[in-house]
């Protein structure tokens, strides 16, 4: 079910991406991104608590991947 948002829109994708992503760790996916991806804040923090202050670059290159359903594989192969 689509939670919608303040004036009847549905929630955006960053909305979608936090509750599938949420507690995925900046450290891994500093993995996927490289050591710039949400740059000051420690590899424990979850990106729930980022996404809000993510710059351009990290949150494109999430948003990309959350679309076209990669994000989830990318985020299983380096959790191993």
């Amino acid at each position: 079910m689509k939670e919608p948002g303040l004036d009847g829109r549905h929630r955006d994708k960053d909305g979608g991406i936090s509750k599938k992503h949420g507690n995925t760790l900046v450290g891994t996916l500093r993995k996927i991104y490289g050591k710039g991806f949400a740059a000051g804040y420690p590899d424990t923090t979850q990106l729930s608590e980022v996404l809000p202050q993510l710059n351009e670059t990290s949150l494109s290159q999430l948003r990309r991947d959350h679309d076209t359903g990669h994000l989830r594989h990318k985020i299983e192969h380096a959790s191993k």
